[in-house]
């Protein structure tokens, strides 16, 4: 049982929730604000992506990050900044029967460095590296897509970056590549990860599941679990107890209850409800960056 947890709130994502929610931050004054929120409800650590602010599709824009950035840091509120670094991975088959040539208007392809580079300007305290290639999404012809050698080199830059990684984990075999990337000195101590379920063709949100998951772990390792969807605000109440720490989110989950519609605070909220009522300490920011040994940047 981990009695003193510490709250990520992943705000916006890339995904195609804008049209489901409109709730879900759009704009760099909209996501620096839902961090902000977030922040003043007992979150910890802000996990946040950008989108364009015309079309609402995640992009890997700099300039977008950067302000997003900006604001967040001249707030009257501290939060620990945690960067996607997981776009540039997407791979878009053309067809069932025509794999090929890629649909071109969903496919982004990146670099090593090119993926990192909002990381290596403005340096936060954690980015993400998704920790293996898999389907991703109900239906269609995507795949997410990181090979061993783009994250082996994305993995060198953000440890010369001072940047602490957060290795996404989408499934069992990924904690594979976490356990290389220990053994090749490309991660210093704590390693953080993040078990994520509920993704189809990932691991399922089933408490086995995070059970296995949580076992394959390697030693000191330091972690937090998320379920999308409905199973987000109960595996608040399941992470703890496994000896993990928690995560919510427009990211992951847009509702607050059957048919409504969430902010990211009241999520953040409600989640330190569940963690208090189990008697459990919610740990703020600076708490955070000693346990994690992070550099505070900017």
């Amino acid at each position: 049982m981990n009695w003193e947890v510490f709250v990520t709130c992943a705000v916006t994502g890339a995904g195609a929730t804008t049209g489901r929610s409109d709730r879900v931050p759009v704009t760099p004054e909209q996501i620096a604000d839902a961090a902000i929120e977030a922040a003043r409800a007992g979150a910890a650590i802000a996990h946040i992506h950008v989108r364009d602010p015309a079309t609402g599709r995640g992009t890997r824009d700099v300039e977008l990050y950067r302000e997003v950035v900006k604001r967040v840091r001249a707030a009257d509120v501290d939060v620990v900044l945690n960067l996607t670094a997981g776009m540039g991975g997407d791979l878009v088959l053309g067809s069932d029967q025509r794999p090929l040539p890629l649909d071109e208007d969903a496919t982004d392809m990146a670099g090593a460095d090119e993926r990192l580079a909002h990381v290596a300007e403005l340096l936060p305290e954690i980015c993400t590296l998704d920790c293996g290639s898999m389907n991703f999404a109900a239906g269609g012809d995507y795949v997410m897509v990181n090979t061993p050698a783009v994250l082996r080199a994305m993995a060198a830059r953000v440890q010369e970056l001072g940047v602490r990684p957060e290795l996404e984990v989408f499934d069992t075999g990924h904690m594979v590549l976490v356990r290389e990337l220990i053994r090749d000195g490309l991660l210093d101590e704590p390693v953080l990860v993040q078990l994520c379920t509920g993704i189809p063709y990932g691991a399922p949100d089933d408490p086995g599941t995070l059970v296995a998951l949580a076992g394959l772990l390697p030693p000191g390792a330091i972690f937090s679990a998320f379920s999308i969807g409905r199973m987000q605000l109960p595996f608040v109440g399941l992470a703890p107890v496994l000896g993990g720490n928690v995560r919510v989110g427009l990211e992951d989950n847009i509702y607050l209850s059957r048919g409504v519609l969430a902010t990211n605070g009241q999520l953040v909220e409600r989640a330190v409800r569940i963690l208090e009522a189990m008697n459990v300490r919610v740990l703020g920011p600076d708490e955070v960056r000693e346990r994690l040994a992070l550099r505070r940047h900017g």
